[in-house]
């Protein structure tokens, strides 16, 4: 009887620790699909309802250009070279004149404002990379986590064949050429992110934290502006001339979700509000919540654009 008793205590506990099989959502997936008829250039979108399985697609195995979002690897890479004992949070480094990303005139990039010899501590420059997207920052982690070559390694050894580091990266100069810092597909950059949430990235302590700073986002202009500020979102975005990109994951009441979207060769790279990858990326943000939220409509206040960046 103790035995059984105990048995079926673990059944919901292991039942619940198993992923719900994938079922595509073949309107969801229409949807979006015309929603990406409004940008000039190709677009992949992957979306995962994660309690029900239920998935939508669109070129979500096509390699794409990262932008930022490569600074959700550097961020797993770092934290697994602390893991490792390679790196400590608290550890209080120099900043010097040698480490400017050398992006005059851009306000995101604060690191690069301070004085040289300035004193600061390994996880304010995670702080910087991960809420700012500070490129100075992220490109001193990338360094400091041991290289792309450590990153892409980090990364083939958890199961992503795509997802990699080009720029500074020995022997990948051409596909940097294509790609720019980094290149992934939606389903993938989801997963990561996924992984993250779930416990699984390096170690639970360690994902705890990175999703917790993830979910510190500085950059709200697109798809978090489509979300109701009383939900806890981790998202990282980018943007390049031709490209736009974002992974978000949902802290929903009715169930976490998933999504990521990037576009590549968008003819609009122009870097206003009005884009067309930015546009999109609010109106899937916009639809999804709609569609996994249909008991809590939201839109966001008149004028709230305002306030953001």
């Amino acid at each position: 009887m103790r035995l059984l008793a105990t048995a079926l205590i673990l059944v919901p506990t292991l039942l619940a620790a198993q992923s719900p099989r994938e079922r595509r959502d073949a309107r969801l997936e229409g949807e979006l699909a015309e929603l990406a008829r409004g940008v000039r250039g190709t677009v992949g979108i992957y979306v995962k309802h994660l309690r029900t399985g239920r998935t939508a697609e669109l070129n979500a195995d096509s390699v794409f250009p990262t932008a930022s979002m490569i600074k959700v690897p550097i961020l797993a890479a770092t934290y697994d070279a602390m893991e490792r004992g390679a790196l400590r949070f608290d550890t209080v480094l120099t900043y010097t004149d040698s480490l400017d990303y050398g992006a005059e005139g851009d306000v995101g990039d604060i690191l690069a404002m301070a004085a040289d010899s300035t004193k600061i501590t390994l996880g304010r420059v995670v702080m910087l990379m991960a809420t700012m997207s500070d490129n100075t920052a992220s490109l001193w982690l990338q360094a400091l986590s041991g290289s792309g070559v450590r990153i892409n390694e980090w990364l083939a050894a958890n199961g992503f064949d795509s997802t990699r580091m080009n720029s500074r990266t020995p022997g990948r100069r051409e596909i940097w050429e294509k790609y720019g810092w980094g290149q992934t597909t939606p389903r993938e950059m989801a997963r990561l992110v996924t992984l993250i949430r779930d416990g699984k990235a390096v170690s639970r302590g360690a994902s705890e934290e990175m999703y917790r700073v993830l979910t510190r986002q500085y950059w709200n202009g697109q798809s978090l502006s489509q979300l109701p500020p009383w939900v806890q979102v981790a998202t990282k975005s980018g943007a390049v001339d031709a490209s736009r990109s974002e992974v978000v994951l949902v802290n929903a009441p009715s169930g976490d979700y998933v999504f990521c979207v990037i576009t590549k060769n968008q003819a609009d790279t122009s870097y206003g509000p009005d884009n067309e990858g930015y546009v999109l990326l609010k109106k899937v943000s916009a639809l999804l919540w709609r569609r996994f939220e249909p008991k809590r409509p939201w839109t966001p206040a008149p004028g709230a654009e305002r306030f953001r960046e």
